[in-house]
């Protein structure tokens, strides 16, 4: 039930005063709901234990880091798994009239609450840990002799603060939480009116900001990536474990942008465009976004050394990197090409000199 369909009361909640229930009934949500926070629990728990136990095998200092950044990630994916999808799944369940349940709006507002905070933190660590791996690969001095393990878990802990503090500006005035369609969860009022805009704003430029900062940090890395494992020089230190968290981390970078792109552009466009709001492609794009909670921690699991040991067990993974022997085989091809188009005009000049 919309509430421009019936007028509302002057004291209805500001929560409400966009939608109001009771809203129909849909068949067949609650178990679908119930399936998907099942498997995103599972494999963030599985993915934490995991990282547990190489935690506390691994002794380079870079990678625990590394480590870190990423169980904060899967604690996040999964305390937002566990908040919002048990809402979720006891509202299909029972159906219960938020405004009996909730009249004062706090219930909502947290839920609100939740999917700015648990959506802004994955896209956030991504970029935490681009900018942590990009200081790492370039310059391993300063990282390996200022940047100990407290101080990764404190960058995890300003994450967490600065998302926290985005997801509290709606209770100071600057937005709104409201009740959506279908009515199982509560979202900031998507609109180009008042303060809403500019809450919109600093919640898509925000994510779009951090997907960019990973891209062009990764990107970096990734260029002095290659241009160690092309280097002729034997005796610079290994970097086959480095090359693995760059795996994983542009694993996790392209996971974020897929999932949430379409859902940040939306609410940039929907605003700025002032058009009224499209309830089903919100709808659509919020599943989708919802997808990268279930998809990060499938990136560690499966993106290890030691499961594509078992995966390829021909291959000896002992002996150097894969990557890098692949790159110097590109390289030496490459090389070897230009020098043959190279040697019809070195004995073209031969022969006229002759």
């Amino acid at each position: 039930m919309n509430a421009s369909a019936l007028p509302l009361s002057n004291n209805t909640p500001l929560c409400f005063s966009i939608n109001s229930p009771p809203f129909p009934r849909i068949k067949g949500v609650a178990a679908y709901s119930a399936i998907f926070t099942t498997l995103g629990l599972t494999s963030n728990l599985i993915a934490f234990i995991v990282l547990l136990k190489s935690f506390r095998q691994t002794q380079s200092r870079s990678r625990s880091s590394f480590l870190i950044f990423l169980g904060g990630l899967v604690i996040t994916d999964f305390m937002g798994l566990l908040v919002t999808g048990s809402i979720v799944i006891s509202y299909y369940v029972t159906y219960f009239n938020w405004r009996q349940l909730d009249p004062n709006c706090h219930f909502c507002n947290f839920m609100g609450m939740s999917m700015v905070f648990y959506g802004l933190c994955p896209l956030l660590l991504g970029a935490a840990m681009a900018l942590e791996r990009c200081v790492g690969i370039n310059c391993p001095f300063a990282r390996s002799t200022s940047m100990p393990r407290s101080r990764t878990v404190n960058m995890v802990l300003m994450v967490w603060l600065t998302a926290g503090i985005i997801a509290l500006l709606p209770l100071t005035g600057l937005g709104s939480y409201h009740m959506q369609i279908p009515g199982s969860w509560c979202f900031f009022n998507i609109s180009s009116k008042g303060t809403d805009l500019y809450f919109s704003l600093i919640f898509s430029l925000a994510g779009l900001i951090s997907v960019a900062m990973s891209f062009v940090l990764n990107t970096v890395s990734v260029v002095t990536l290659i241009k160690v494992c092309c280097g002729q020089d034997r005796t610079q230190r290994r970097r086959d474990h480095e090359i693995e968290m760059m795996v994983q981390l542009i694993l996790i970078m392209i996971i974020g942008s897929i999932c949430w792109c379409p859902l940040l552009i939306f609410i940039a466009q929907t605003v700025l465009s002032g058009s009224p709001l499209q309830i089903k492609k919100l709808l659509l794009c919020i599943r989708f976004a919802t997808w990268n909670q279930i998809l990060d921690p499938w990136v560690y699991i499966l993106f290890r050394r030691a499961v594509l040991k078992r995966i390829y067990p021909r291959i000896d993974w002992s002996q150097g990197s894969i990557m890098s022997s692949t790159i110097r085989k590109l390289t030496l091809r490459t090389t070897v090409r230009s020098d043959e188009t190279d040697e019809p005009g070195k004995s073209n000049v031969m022969a006229t000199s002759t």
